[in-house]
């Protein structure tokens, strides 16, 4: 594999040497020396290629990748705004401007990236999963909610190719439902997180205690219910009771028994 990279390297530089101003031979010969693991490279080929052209956005999307490889956030960011402001509706430059933004912990920013990159047309089908994610990260049960609700129902009418998303979007929705009581909807996400390896256990955790919760609830209702028979048969009760006692005439006084002669 490596030897496939080193010639198309070697290609490039054949080419380059008849003409120092190729845009594209920097730009793919930085790609290549980033499959080769050479970074400084990469580098160095991408800057020639914004050297020649600074309108190249894949010549700044390119550094920014290869920062991003050096877990170099903050310098990847700068290049990935500046391959976003050449391509403002490229769904691609918005994404990874939100996963940096992630990265350096900012998970307000990158929600924003990522509504962005839906608003203009998500192409690589991750920003919606993304956005859910994040508003997890952020405690916002409603925007989650929808977003995994959303993402799940994309996947299931095939807009969508399921990812290994899938069954942490299942187990949040599961865990979220049972939080909130509705266990129908809980006991249908904790099953399909039974489907998957990574939530297999906390599936079946999740299955566990929503039969509990059911028991729990079936309990009360059965109490409540035989709490008001017993108060109905009481109450029977202790009408015959007072019917018994009170005989006809033998009530309150009438004028004439309270009259004196």
């Amino acid at each position: 594999m490596y030897g496939k990279h080193n010639r198309a390297i070697s290609y490039f530089q054949r080419a380059l040497k008849l003409n120092p101003e190729y845009l594209s031979a920097w730009t793919l010969m930085g790609h290549e020396f980033v499959e080769v693991k050479n970074y400084n490279m990469a580098i160095e080929c991408y800057r020639n290629a914004i050297d020649i052209n600074p309108r190249d956005y894949r010549a700044w999307y390119g550094i920014g990748q290869t920062y991003e490889i050096l877990k170099m956030y903050m310098y990847c960011l700068y290049y990935y705004m500046e391959a976003q402001r050449l391509r403002p509706t490229d769904s691609r430059m918005v994404v990874a401007l939100g996963e940096s933004y992630e990265k350096l912990e900012q998970p307000a920013k990158a929600r924003k990236c990522y509504m962005r990159a839906l608003n203009v047309g998500d192409k690589e089908d991750i920003a919606m999963i993304r956005l859910a994610r994040v508003c997890e990260t952020l405690k916002d049960d409603e925007g989650a909610v929808r977003w995994f609700s959303k993402y799940l129902d994309m996947v299931r009418s095939g807009e969508i190719e399921p990812g290994e998303d899938v069954c942490f979007a299942h187990r949040y929705l599961a865990q979220y439902y049972l939080k909130n009581q509705r266990l129908a909807e809980a006991d249908i996400h904790a099953h399909k997180c039974c489907e998957y390896k990574d939530t297999k256990n906390e599936g079946r955790a999740l299955v566990r205690q929503i039969a509990a919760h059911r028991n729990s609830e079936s309990n009360i209702k059965n109490s409540m219910s035989n709490m008001r028979r017993n108060l109905f048969q009481n109450d029977q009760s202790g009408s015959s009771s007072t019917q018994k006692r009170t005989r006809p005439g033998q009530g309150d006084a009438s004028d004439s028994d309270m009259s004196f002669s």
